[in-house]
């Protein structure tokens, strides 16, 4: 419950959500600054093939997401949140000005210096949110959309900004001006910390432990250490990425194995709720397979087959963020009215609500081919559209189940197990890599998507069949690979959706009262 007289500053919500939503924003404007400029560098600039591109851009992306597994882990038991934090900062800052550097060593080092980085930002920034609010908090699910706000304020200005950087300067250009918001990110972090806003929260948490010596060394500076030295291995696991699969087994053994004896250890109720962050997780991981063409496949899309207007193809990854922006206080007003009244649906069917409409968003991308002119362009309005309705989804599913990760989790495991909540970005970046491979079926083979039940699928929502397709420009052929993905995969989402609903009432049982 709110606890009286508690200092509020934004939307009655805990001063310190000041700080960390700012920091938050412009963290995320370096990172989604890049990452819109990544693959049409890769392809446009570097003369990469697709494939290549989707390569590097899954691995790092899915790597991203696993290194908070072992940042969290390292503040749980060591650093706290506060110098997880500023570690990750400085390495990702670092890792962006580098790529203004043109040569592979560069290249391939800065991806790895933003992964380890992340590792420590990104779980630690999140938990250290929940750690604002006392459990059983009314505001919880409220205040995290905010932060989820301040996330897509940072993802929506940085593809505008970069692109219109990059485009009118030079690519490089346009990734110093996300290093630059990387650093403005830790000022904002750091004049929270002096201002004492966090009060005690967020500390060194084994003193002890983090002082003591091993090789001469503080263990507190080895992990500094060792972050550096960790880069190299992580530039090489995204350069030769077709190797990725073996760290995805790697990972997942550690993974399963750690929750296992997680379980092991903590009461009956807590397992129970443990048990059902692992699903959310797991749903977590299918919409983030499908969500995560916007950096690759999409933006690929929107390039070669959308005729853009007011934008280029790198700054439609703007759009989803833009609707998070519109939409995102309204909901956050809506949650907190719903449960006023009673009527607020519980977490598991708002998951489930999340993934139907991601599934209709991509269905109405892939709809788009109707509007196809000749030279297999289609309408930006589709594009736009899907963007409203997956928008919608996401804000049903990601800020939702982030907040119910600092509430699932055993107290003592709060980082680890938010580790695990972006693990499925890990896994659902992998995967999107390989989805989005299927839209470059080479010339004269035959797509998945044109045979059995999936062919059926893509001529009911299409309108067109492969046969149709080779009759027609070599655009138009491409446009097709890229629908017939979209609405294969837009079905299976939502036929997941539907079965997400049906389990919703088991799945509340499970969470022992947590909403």
């Amino acid at each position: 419950m709110q606890t009286a007289g508690t200092p509020k500053d934004l939307f009655g919500h805990p001063r310190g959500l000041t700080y960390l939503f700012f920091a938050e924003l412009w963290e995320r404007f370096s990172f989604y600054g890049m990452r819109a400029l990544l693959v049409l560098y890769m392809t446009k600039h570097l003369l990469f093939t697709d494939d290549m591109a989707f390569g590097v851009f899954a691995a790092y992306m899915s790597l991203v997401y696993v290194t908070p597994m072992i940042g969290g882990m390292l503040a749980d038991k060591v650093l706290g949140f506060r110098k997880a934090i500023l570690l990750g900062g400085i390495l990702m800052a670092l890792g962006h000005f580098f790529l203004s550097f043109e040569h592979p060593v560069f290249f391939y080092g800065s991806l790895g210096l933003i992964i380890v980085g992340n590792g420590f930002f990104k779980p630690n920034i999140s938990s250290f949110v929940g750690d604002l609010y006392k459990q059983g908090d009314t505001r919880r699910d409220a205040g995290f959309t905010i932060f989820y706000l301040g996330i897509n304020l940072g993802a929506f200005i940085a593809p505008l900004a970069c692109a219109w950087f990059a485009e009118n300067y030079g690519w490089h250009y346009g990734f110093m001006l996300a290093g630059f918001g990387m650093l403005l990110g830790l000022f904002v972090f750091q004049r929270g910390l002096k201002s004492n806003i966090f009060e005690s929260k967020g500390l060194v948490t084994n003193q002890a432990l983090f002082s003591k010596k091993t090789f001469g060394i503080r263990n507190g500076n080895l992990i500094y250490i060792a972050a550096f030295l960790v880069v190299p291995l992580f530039a090489l696991v995204v350069k030769f990425n077709e190797f990725e699969h073996y760290i995805v087994w790697v990972v997942s053994f550690l993974l399963v194995g750690y929750i296992i004896y997680i379980l092991q250890s903590v009461t009956p109720k807590e397992k129970s709720r443990l048990l059902v962050a692992v699903y959310f997780t797991i749903l977590y991981t299918l919409f983030s397979a499908i969500f995560e063409q916007a950096g690759s496949s999409l933006t690929l899309f929107a390039d070669r087959n959308v005729n853009l207007v007011g934008m280029d193809a790198a700054g439609t990854n703007s759009i989803n963020a833009g609707f998070i922006l519109l939409l995102a206080i309204p909901f956050s007003i809506l949650w907190t009215y719903l449960s006023n009244i009673k009527k607020n649906p519980n977490s598991p069917i708002k998951l489930a609500l999340g993934m139907l409409l991601l599934g209709l968003g991509f269905v109405i991308f892939a709809m788009s081919i109707h509007s196809a002119d000749t030279f297999a362009k289609t309408s930006m309005s589709y594009l736009v559209i899907g963007y409203f309705v997956l928008t919608i989804g996401e804000l049903c599913l990601s800020p939702i189940g982030l907040s119910k990760m600092t509430e699932l989790s055993p107290v003592k495991y709060l980082s680890f197990v938010m580790g695990v909540w972006f693990s499925a970005n890990f896994y659902g970046h992998f995967f999107a890599g390989k989805i989005a491979k299927l839209t470059t079926v080479a010339e004269g083979e035959t797509s998945v998507f044109g045979q059995g039940i999936f062919r059926y699928i893509v001529e009911f929502i299409t309108g067109t069949t492969p046969e149709a397709a080779a009759q027609n420009s070599e655009n138009f052929q491409q446009l097709f690979s890229y629908v017939s993905v979209y609405a294969s995969f837009g079905v299976l989402t939502i036929m997941v959706g539907i079965l997400a609903l049906m389990v919703s009432p088991q799945i509340k049982k499970m969470m022992s009262g947590v909403h």
